[in-house]
């Protein structure tokens, strides 16, 4: 059996993959990543979206770590929990999918022990609520509104799509993040035109925008170096949870039954 996981970069899923884990990279194509972990789900014991994310809790800085479940848009609001210390988690809600997607809270199976799992060996993670959008929420603005009507931690543009897949399936779902760009911190037009659809860097259109307003250069600079710093904190907390055994997990440490 493997960890089927979701992800939006190539750079992502080279960090990523190992043994007993298969990585599908959605490249800002929701339709096709939601075919793709279709096409691998068979013979995964749970789905996990992992990769990096945007901030919306102001604490949380480029490089910080964030594990939780999707955010359940029937109960808009703060989150408890999602503003205490680090080492005050609350107990995990269990999750729902976007737009009030009917059955996906209740399809969902062993989430909280998932969570709880990463939460264990991550100690130095941020826990809460993480909300799944479709496009990129790229201002300061339009983060603080979503913080303000959510209480969600971050944002990324996988998690909601990952989570139905598992609801369909009724397997354990979790997101693991690493935060690339803070609240506070307005993602400038080249940021926005650098994805490709199949998940790598689309350098052309990065220069091209560049070209047209350079004045975004400062800012550009600061996300790459943001950017980074996300990776780097994905790849370590990889490796921690390698060591652990993420890629061979005994199905009783989620809470499913064996037999």
């Amino acid at each position: 059996m493997t960890l089927l996981v979701a992800c939006g970069l190539h750079r992502e899923a080279a960090i990523i993959a190992r043994p007993g884990v298969v990585v599908v990279a959605g490249g800002g194509d929701s339709a096709r990543l939601e075919r793709e972990l279709e096409a691998a789900v068979a013979g995964a014991f749970a789905v996990l979206s992992c990769g990096v994310a945007g901030a919306l809790d102001p604490r949380l800085r480029a490089g910080d770590v964030v594990v939780g479940t999707l955010h359940h848009s029937r109960h808009p609001g703060p989150v408890p929990g999602s503003t205490v210390p680090r080492d005050l988690r609350p107990e995990h809600a269990r999750h729902g999918g976007p737009r009030d997607e009917p059955g996906v809270t209740e399809r969902v199976g062993a989430g909280r022990e998932f969570i709880g799992w990463l939460a264990r060996h991550l100690p130095e993670a941020y826990s809460g609520t993480i909300i799944g959008a479709d496009t990129i929420i790229a201002s300061a603005a339009e983060k603080a509104a979503l913080y303000a009507q959510t209480g969600a931690i971050a944002v990324d543009m996988e998690s909601h799509i990952a989570a139905r897949v598992a609801a369909r399936h009724n397997l354990p779902f979790a997101i693991l993040r690493t935060i690339s760009d803070s609240a506070d911190h307005a993602l400038p037009p080249a940021a926005l035109v650098g994805m490709n659809p199949d998940g790598s860097v689309a350098l052309g259109a990065i220069l091209k925008s560049l070209a047209k307003n350079p004045a975004q250069l400062p800012a550009l600079l600061r996300t790459g170096r943001d950017a980074g710093a996300a990776f780097r904190a994905l790849g370590r907390a990889l490796g921690a949870l390698e060591a652990v055994g993420i890629g061979r997990l005994d199905l009783r440490e989620l809470g499913l039954d064996m037999r």
